[in-house]
């Protein structure tokens, strides 16, 4: 039992500080009237030391308030002191001004009174059930109080609320949880709801605000005055999450909005808590509590039979199952196997179900429950009582707990003074018998084991009756891996917890802060979002096994973001949630490619609508032929109306990004080589120009109407592909290198149109129509970058030319590095005749005689011209393109062979991609075929390797160990041919 000796001393500073403050009363003879009475054990001053040796709060408030312990020196309270709460706090507050004042006497009122129920508590004077109800009562008028008072001060600064009929209109608090049940801990959490009759205006004051501003300013000042810690302490801790939308949803709400929400989006854990959702302070006669209560009974209580609730409230046990074990909480008398939280839950799920139909059922309290659960016979006598001496022991033990240090707790001590003092308290105490008059009770407690033992017998008792009644769910033995992410969306789930959670993930502690800095905003942001109950539950769903799995995959750092945007983009997107939920081989295909791919992450959170592509795998590993794209494009089109160019542009892009996402997924998953990778992303582009054009065309000629020398279907217009798009080798982020050619042999005005122009200007306006389609950026991007620096003279060049000056300039005026670039340029729109008219001009310029040493001065020179502006690499590390041994050297060296040998043999030109040029230099016995595969293997491992990088999100750039082999050969070929 507890050893009070060591409180002598406290007790001894106790009449000190009694002499100090009151020296008409007392001088130093206390300490030789607390001497002789000690010797005596029933003595009074024997019961004070028994009350502040279970009780260090006590102590502390003794030594704030004098005047109290004053009190109780002379006279120890009784339960009979701890009653007219409202009457005494009310003539407290009458008198006082300002809103400090008032911080002050609610919390000396409040530490002062529960210091009374303490003593009560500790010498037996009341039962458990006096305990807990004065506390409920005690917390009520000071939450009224504070309420009242600051309704006033808030009408004298902003006018009082009215309702349409001119009424005054008032603030309503639901007391939740066990303040509502009247079942209140010694040191609780209070949980509150606001709401108020109607929305209007008030009047009265200097403006007139609406109600809902008014009451939410009420409500915030009403926290303030509660929760603000002050040196006289705080008053409750409030929690306001129990309202509707929780943290993201208003402070206070109109009777409609919250009928509004209960019936359209209420769940069945809001329908559980609202069981104890008590109007605080309230008069029977008002009307509006009457419409308040009847507002909310047909959410809590359905007029059927509610079986639907008990899957429910499962699932909320094996939440709290997981929160115990996340937390590590041994010992734990509330959220524990057979703990308080389950004899609620078997008491609350006969609410649920029958309370509808069953009027007895329908209370806030507990204790008053459990008899009519009896009596209706859903439960035996033998049960009833051993719910009903379990709860009580547990609430005995948690009150004692809790009046130690004023401290919110549910664990076991493990120091030796706290477990002494539950010892004490536990060996016998006060409850009440079906009477409900105090009957003593005693334990065969006499040390901790004996404690501990009579606790478990209660925990066994309250296990056998909940699984019994409620059950497990089938896999509530999951192994703790698969549901350790569970509770992520919790909205109490803290920082520490997340990062215990990376520690069993085996996530080293220098990688820890970030994921948990970024885990924590990403949980706080979807908190704040107005995201629906399908939405809600949705996320509940998907979000363990997305982190589970993220967490799996070695890449999980850069994987992380990928995927927590792409959540955070389709949040409100319940359709896609459920996708992902419904689907979870698209979840894991997702995770697959994300983490090889920051390009699709990023396409995927920018356009969801890609989501429905994951959904067969097959069909990714099997893309459709390249050869196909300007058909399948034509058939994505036919389902827009023919005169809507701006759902047009955005299915050219949403297109593009289909089949961008389609090429990248079999690039990853390893069923497209490289050089088939360049293939399906070239002819995409030109399936896509190909649409542009002819919607261009159709766009200026309505307009301007069409050159008058054209015959039916036909345009005269060439596109010039040139670079990457020219050589068949565009990559994930390629832009194209476009040239605008047209006939040229012909002149004259267009026909047709509401204004007829020069044929030359309408071959301009269709080269700005045709731009602007690429380049305007709509919700879904731009479709393409368009380079036009490769045309004749330039960006001082017209956008377009005829194909006479084309070939004048090339053959008159062009330098070697715009013959270099006429090496890998073929075309990508036009008639066959035009066509053949350039690929005539191409080869006629390329076979030109040139001396051969000034050509490897010009390339030579060029190529040293972009190292110097192009490279910016670091010592240690390789930029794949623009690095000398790079793909720009073996760009350069088979435009030096085309250049050097084409006017010997012609058939050199054929080509426009780097592979087959050097195949035909070896057909052609300029280069040996040892060589040509070589350089081959080299592009083609080069390439590979920058299309993976830009999957990453990386920039072209390697270390400087990798491609060492193959740069150093690469230099080799440069200097046997260039010097």
């Amino acid at each position: 039992m507890l050893q009070t000796a060591p409180f002598i001393d406290t007790l001894h500073s106790l009449a000190k500080l009694l002499v100090t403050n009151f020296p008409e009363k007392y001088d130093d003879d206390i300490e030789r009237y607390v001497n002789q009475e000690l010797k005596l054990p029933n003595s009074h001053i024997n019961q004070l030391l028994l009350a502040i040796s279970m009780s260090d709060f006590l102590s502390e408030v003794f030594q704030k308030q004098p005047h109290f312990l004053d009190q109780c020196w002379q006279k120890l309270p009784t339960l009979g002191d701890c009653d007219n709460y409202k009457l005494r706090l009310n003539q407290q507050l009458q008198v006082i001004e300002t809103e400090q004042q008032l911080f002050k006497i609610l919390r000396q009122f409040r530490n002062q009174e529960m210091a009374k129920l303490s003593i009560c508590q500790t010498l037996n004077l009341g039962s458990v059930e006096d305990i807990f109800i004065r506390l409920s009562r005690l917390a009520e008028t000071l939450i009224i109080g504070a309420r009242d008072w600051l309704y006033e001060k808030t009408c004298q600064e902003m006018g009082t609320p009215i309702d349409s009929q001119g009424n005054r209109q008032q603030l309503y608090i639901l007391g939740m949880g066990k303040l509502g049940g009247s079942e209140l801990n010694f040191s609780s959490d209070i949980d509150l709801i606001f709401t108020y009759p109607e929305n209007g205006e008030t009047i009265g004051g200097r403006r007139s605000v609406e109600n809902h501003k008014f009451f939410t300013r009420l409500g915030q000042r009403i926290i303030q005055a509660l929760d603000q810690y002050t040196d006289d302490g705080f008053v409750y801790r409030t929690d306001m999450r129990l309202r509707p939308f929780g943290d993201s949803g208003a402070l206070a709400l109109s009777f409609n909005a919250m009928e509004l929400y209960y019936q359209e989006q209420g769940r069945d854990w809001e329908r559980y808590a609202m069981i104890k959702g008590r109007i605080l302070g309230a008069d029977p006669q008002d009307q509006n509590v009457k419409l308040l209560q009847n507002l909310l009974r047909p959410f809590i209580y359905r007029r059927y039979i509610d079986f639907s609730v008990i899957q429910s409230l499962r699932d909320m046990k094996e939440k709290i199952t997981r929160e115990v074990r996340r937390r590590g909480l041994v010992d734990n008398i509330k959220l524990g196997a057979g703990g308080i939280r389950e004899i609620e839950f078997i008491v609350q799920v006969f609410q649920l179900i029958r309370g509808g139909r069953e009027i007895g059922l329908q209370h806030y309290e507990l204790l008053k429950i459990l008899p009519e659960i009896e009596r209706l016979q859903l439960i035996t006598p033998q049960q009833r009582e051993d719910l009903q001496q379990a709860y009580l022991f547990l609430r005995r033990t948690e009150n004692i707990l809790q009046a130690i240090n004023d401290k919110q707790t549910q664990q076991l001590p493990t120091n030796e003074l706290d477990q002494q003092r539950l010892i004490t308290a536990c060996a016998e105490f006060t409850q009440w018998d079906n009477q409900k008059q105090n009957i003593t009770i005693t334990y065969p407690i006499n040390d901790w084991q004996s404690f501990y033992t009579v606790l478990q017998t209660h925990h066994q008792k309250v296990r056998s009756v909940f699984d019994n009644l409620i059950g497990e769910n089938d896999d509530e033995e999951k192994n703790q891996e698969t549901d350790i992410w569970n509770d992520f969306l919790d909205e109490d789930l803290v920082p520490q917890e997340i990062e215990q959670i990376l520690i069993t993930q085996g996530i080293q502690e220098n990688t820890q802060e970030e994921i948990i800095d970024r885990l924590y905003q990403f949980k706080m942001d979807l908190a704040r979002r107005s995201i629906g109950v399908r939405g809600r539950l949705a996320l509940t769903q998907l979000i363990p096994n997305v982190l589970k799995q993220i967490f799996s995959n070695h890449q999980f750092q850069a994987l992380l973001p990928r995927i927590l945007n792409i959540i955070d983009k389709i949040a409100t997107r319940t359709t896609y949630l459920e996708l992902l939920v419904e689907n979870p081989q698209v979840l894991t295909q997702l995770i697959e490619l994300c983490a090889k791919s920051k390009m699709i992450a990023e396409q995927v959170a920018r356009h969801p609508i890609l989501l429905d592509e994951l959904l067969n795998r097959k069909a990714l590993l099997n893309p459709i032929p390249y050869t196909d794209y300007s058909s399948e494009l034509q058939q994505y089109l036919l389902r827009l109306p023919n005169d809507d160019e701006e759902q047009l542009i955005d299915a050219l892009r949403q297109f593009k990004q289909t089949i961008l996402l389609q090429v990248a997924a079999a690039d990853i998953l390893g069923a497209l080589p490289v050089m088939k990778v360049s293939d399906h992303l070239t002819f995409l582009a030109e399936a896509i120009i190909n649409v542009v054009v002819n919607t261009a065309w159709q766009q200026v000629s309505q307009r301007f109407g069409v050159p008058e020398y054209l015959t039916e279907n036909e345009k005269g217009f060439l596109v010039i592909g040139y670079g990457k798009l020219g050589g068949i080798e565009l990559g994930y982020k390629s832009d194209l290198d476009l040239v605008f050619l047209y006939d040229g042999t012909r002149t004259g005005q267009t026909i047709g149109g509401r204004k007829s122009i020069d044929s030359k200007q309408f071959y301009l306006k269709l080269a700005q129509k045709i731009i602007s389609i690429f380049s305007i950026n709509t919700s879904a991007g731009v479709l393409y970058e368009i380079d036009l620096r490769l045309r004749p003279s330039g960006d001082s060049g017209l956008l377009g030319c005829s194909l006479k000056a084309f070939e004048n300039y090339q053959t008159n005026d062009a330098w070697t590095w715009e013959k270099q670039a006429l090496v890998r340029a073929r075309v990508v729109y036009g008639e066959q005749h035009l066509r053949q008219r350039f690929d005539l001009i191409r080869e006629k310029v390329l076979t030109t005689p040139r001396e051969l040493t000034q050509l490897k001065l010009d390339i030579t020179a060029m190529r040293e011209k972009m190292y110097q502006h192009l490279s910016h690499s670091k010592e240690n590390e390789f930029n794949i393109k623009t690095d000398l041994g790079g793909i720009t050297d073996i760009e350069f060296i088979a435009q030096y062979l085309v250049l050097a040998h084409a006017p010997k043999n012609a058939l050199l030109t054929t080509w426009s991609d780097n592979v087959r040029i050097f195949e035909i230099m070896t057909e052609s016995a300029v280069i040996s075929e040892e060589v040509s595969e070589k350089l081959k293997e080299c592009y083609t491992k080069l390439r590979n390797r920058i299309h993976h990088l830009n999957l990453l999100g990386l920039p072209s750039v390697t270390t400087i160990e990798e491609f060492k082999q193959e740069r150093e050969f690469i230099r080799e070929v440069w200097g046997n041919l260039l010097y």
